[in-house]
């Protein structure tokens, strides 16, 4: 499936401010692809998107399957925070596509810290990388993976076989870069209550070590708020626990 350029143009002018667009047929990975070009010169705004990956990564290390069908999209940032926000980058990005999505009618619901949901199937996922100058994160490029046509697991949805609402790949990406757009403007402290009124997790039992918990929020640096049976509350870093699906 080929994404147009010329559509997707359009579509990008019609919803907000156009950025550099980069379209390919196939790709090892738009990140990678789209640190090269930062390399040369691409300025904040810039985007990757590929038909296809051929070796795309995923959170913790893992290996995104990446077939034709699914939108495999890369957007570069120049955040200037402290290292210790930078999980926020990813919850933004989660957050504000969610929005979009759901500006669309489709009911997109969030799981701890970067996994899109419908109906407790993921239809996506968000890799954020980033580089580090004297404490600060000068640059980023969050990389976005979402099921379109392709092929899932019994665990994921495919947005095509779900909703009429939108019609194209093209629109698709036009959306999903809307919804960077919005994530990367809101106020953290207005968007961490909106991101919590989305997460599947709330209300989720878990085991740490040998105790018994309930997940009950995040934190503002985008931690894991965990209430124990004994009362007491203990927050967990993005990556120290799986939290799977059901």
């Amino acid at each position: 499936m080929s994404l147009e350029r010329q559509k997707l143009e359009a579509l990008v002018a019609q919803n907000f401010e156009s950025n550099s667009l980069h379209i390919y047929e196939t790709l090892p990975s738009t990140n990678q692809t789209l640190w090269e070009l930062i390399n040369k010169g691409a300025k904040p705004g810039s985007v990757v998107i590929a038909a296809q990956q051929t070796a795309g990564r995923g959170q913790w290390g893992h290996q995104w399957y990446s077939p034709t069908g699914g939108l495999y999209l890369s957007y570069a940032l120049a955040p200037n925070i402290p290292v210790a926000e930078s999980f926020q980058l990813t919850l933004r990005t989660a957050w504000g596509i969610a929005i979009a999505l759901r500006n669309c009618g489709i009911p997109v619901q969030l799981k701890w810290l970067n996994d899109l949901v419908i109906n407790q199937r993921k239809l996506g996922g968000i890799l954020t990388e980033t580089k580090i100058k004297q404490g600060i994160i000068t640059q980023a490029v969050v990389g976005v993976g979402m099921n379109w046509t392709n092929p899932v697991p019994e665990t994921g949805i495919n947005l095509q076989s779900f909703t009429k609402t939108i019609t194209s790949l093209e629109m698709l990406a036009a959306i999903t870069i809307q919804g960077i757009e919005t994530g990367r403007n809101e106020p953290i402290a207005k968007l961490l209550p909106s991101y919590a009124q989305l997460l599947i997790n709330i209300g989720q039992t878990i085991t740490v070590g040998d105790r018994t918990g309930i997940i009950i929020g995040i934190t503002n640096n985008c931690c894991l708020r965990v209430r124990l049976e004994d009362s007491s509350e203990i927050s967990l870093n993005p990556g120290s626990i799986s939290l799977g699906y059901s």
